[in-house]
């Protein structure tokens, strides 16, 4: 019996990681989970995200279940299993240290239009909370690792062509290109966090992904200061983006 391909695609909040998810489960072969760590995370830092005491209340909190949970059974046995997940929420006892079974990917997006995003949402008081040195350590982590370069995707790359940029990604990760991954069912769906009440607006009202981006947003003060200090993470990251060309 082939074993299945579990997916981890890490990445920063308002990186279109959502709509990403929704791609992969409009496939027919993949179950998808999202951000399961995030009530152990939201219980055991304290932070004071929209919804947190309804998260933690829904979801189990012990790292170490969650982790056993990602590496067992696939839910309703599907062949492939993509797993949503944010680095910055791995301040437990587990990491991706702890997924060699995983094929791991990272999701970017251009600091500017991810504090634009955020601070529309949440306080944003750090640059820690968008998460982009936690995704270049988990990175380098995993190049270590594997001795490859893991797959690395550009947000504006995806809204650019998403036909061809999930059809390498595909191609990277080992699981055939399927045209269904380009629409989705409006509404929330019953894979959402309950936190999807707050922050999927947009997602649920789309049925595909949006279009290509414009120009970089302007910003000010501190949330300049937030973007300037994520750049040198990101263009790190950036400089290994996959090249769908």
């Amino acid at each position: 019996m082939t074993s299945p391909i579990r997916i981890a695609m890490w990445s920063g909040p308002r990186n279109i990681s959502t709509a990403m998810m929704r791609s992969f489960g409009a496939r027919g072969d993949c179950a998808v989970s999202d951000e399961p760590f995030y009530g152990a995370f939201l219980k055991h830092s304290g932070e004071s995200h929209p919804m947190a005491a309804e998260t933690i209340a829904d979801m189990d909190c012990d790292w170490h279940s969650v982790l056993a949970a990602q590496c067992g059974p696939v839910p309703g046995g599907a062949p492939v299993w993509y797993q949503k997940h944010m680095p910055h929420h791995m301040i437990g006892g587990v990491d991706i240290r702890d997924m060699p079974g995983h094929k791991h990917a990272f999701l970017i997006r251009a600091p500017e239009r991810v504090v634009a995003s955020y601070r529309a949402k949440n306080e944003l008081r750090r640059p820690e909370m968008l998460g982009f040195a936690q995704l270049r350590e988990y990175f380098d982590l995993e190049a270590d690792r594997s001795g490859t370069v893991p797959v690395v995707l550009d947000s504006d790359a995806i809204l650019r062509d998403p036909p061809k940029v999930l059809a390498c990604l595909c191609a990277a990760l080992g699981i055939a290109w399927d045209p269904a991954m380009l629409t989705w069912q409006n509404g929330p769906l019953p894979e959402d966090g309950v936190w999807g009440a707050h922050w999927y607006d947009k997602v649920n009202a789309s049925t595909g992904f949006g279009s290509a981006p414009g120009p970089l947003p302007e910003l000010d003060g501190q949330y300049r200061k937030v973007a300037d200090d994520c750049r040198e993470d990101y263009e790190y990251l950036a400089s290994h983006a996959l090249n769908a060309d």
